[in-house]
């Protein structure tokens, strides 16, 4: 008797681990695949109650092993390459190369509203999801990239739930569906140590949007041109939401009131200034939670009692503490240049900043101009992108920049540095890896640090 066909699993991370029970207890036999060593692989199998046929293929040759192992199906770990030999041979063999996120779209019995985009995706996700509880009509589920699969909880989801995911580049890669609801904020170099290239990266976010029917809808970044050129000639009903145009259909500012515009005329929301969050750039995500809500329905009330009341999410310029008249803000969640510069904006008082991590080969050139204009005046440089961002600050301004060897003695410097009345801001323009496992737990050390001032 032949070896039966299996569905493989390749990498076993957070995405990954729920298809595991999901395709057991649908009678499948499964192959999977991980960095680790078989053992650890097994314990974590057994961890998910896998009493199945498994067959277990682990240490550093794992990838090797896709281009012999019997396989129909191969479910790929959104951070890794899919590209390459491995990838190559299974391919060419014809085993369908596709995700958990596609999985997901594909049985998610409820509409789908997925927000993708290079920066806000996660407060404008959060947002769009109080709006919809605050509607109160339907259940709603928030995951995806912003911190736990919904595949678990599929079993729960009814056809009149509300389903919103945050999708990242990653996840997106390889789907074959959209979601009926789809927002693509902005797009901006990152990820260029995942991606072939940018065009590569962009191709990735546009598929919240290739797949979608023309009865399905889009909210796009009309201020955005690689939005706007993306978006052509896709299928789906398109609105927009702008900082800066009075768009025909869409959600946009009027003065500094949020309104929402159609052909029956401008429906004011809110005024700028009624809202919690902080920065021009998250006036952007409310506008486009706003523009989404409404697509999907909800009330006017719903919509503007979250506008108010939401203040933002941890780790993005989050309010940490204020010691000895100094502000610790945390946005460990600046993981690349624009979104660095975007908090550099929203800040006005004297800036002690904090950059580096690791290194996902971006163009660091872009602070410098940025850096120049904002209140500044002081730089610690640490991690991988150490160098490269000392070099950035000395080309393109006079800001005195200190070099520092870990994360930990970065931060130490910077309270050394600052002065009553400044702010000592965690925006890296870099991602984490180097010392950290994500830019959460960068930003809860940083958190750790700051309490130790107080006690």
């Amino acid at each position: 008797m032949s070896e039966p066909r299996r569905i493989g699993i390749v990498g076993l991370g957070i995405n990954n681990r729920p298809l595991v029970p999901f395709f057991l207890a649908e009678g499948e036999a499964l192959a999977v695949f991980d960095q680790r060593s078989p053992q650890a692989i097994e314990e974590d199998l057994a961890a998910l109650g896998a009493r199945g046929d498994v067959r277990v293929y682990g240490g550093p040759g794992y990838l090797e092993a896709l281009a012999t192992a019997p396989l129909r199906a191969a479910y790929i770990t959104p951070g890794m390459r899919k590209f390459g030999p491995a990838f190559d041979a299974l391919r060419a063999r014809g085993v369908h190369v596709t995700c958990e996120t596609d999985l997901f779209l594909s049985r998610c019995p409820a509409p789908v509203i997925g927000i993708t985009g290079s920066a806000g995706k996660t407060t404008t996700t959060t947002l769009v999801g109080e709006m919809l509880r605050r509607d109160g009509r339907r259940p709603v589920y928030v995951g995806g990239n912003i911190g736990k699969p919904l595949l678990p909880e599929l079993a729960q989801i009814s056809a009149d739930s509300w389903v919103v995911m945050e999708l990242s580049s990653f996840q997106l890669d390889l789907v074959e569906h959209s979601p009926a609801g789809a927002a693509l904020l902005n797009i901006r170099p990152n990820h260029l140590d995942i991606h072939r290239d940018f065009e590569d990266y962009q191709r990735a976010k546009a598929n919240i949007l290739r797949f979608q029917r023309a009865e399905d809808w889009a909210v796009l970044g009309y201020d955005d041109p690689v939005v706007r050129q993306v978006s052509q000639g896709m299928k789906a009903r398109q609105v927009y939401f702008s900082l800066e145009a009075k768009i025909p259909r869409g959600a946009c500012l009027e003065g500094e009131m949020l309104v929402w515009r159609d052909q029956s005329g401008s429906q004011p929301v809110v005024g700028a200034d009624a809202l919690r969050l902080v920065g021009r750039h998250n006036v952007a995500n409310a506008l486009a939670a706003l523009a989404m809500a409404v697509m999907a329905g909800a009330r006017w009330e719903a919509i503007r009692e979250a506008l108010t009341h939401f203040a933002g999410v941890p780790h993005r310029l989050e309010m940490v503490a204020e010691v000895r008249g100094i502000q610790y803000v945390n946005d460990s969640i600046a993981t690349a240049p624009d979104r660095t510069m975007a908090a550099l904006e929203a800040i006005t008082r004297p800036i002690v900043l904090l950059l580096g991590g690791y290194d996902k080969h971006l163009d660091y050139e872009v602070l410098g101009p940025a850096l120049r204009a904002s209140s500044v005046r002081l730089v610690v440089v640490s991690g991988a992108t150490r160098e490269k961002m000392r070099d950035v600050v000395q080309r393109f301004t006079a800001i005195p920049c200190i070099e520092a060897n870990n994360f930990d003695e970065a931060v130490g410097r910077a309270v050394e540095a600052a002065r009553p009345g400044d702010v000592v801001l965690l925006s890296p323009a870099a991602a984490s890896y180097d010392e950290f496992v994500n830019f959460e737990e960068r930003g809860r050390r940083f958190r750790e640090l700051v309490a130790m001032l107080t006690a």
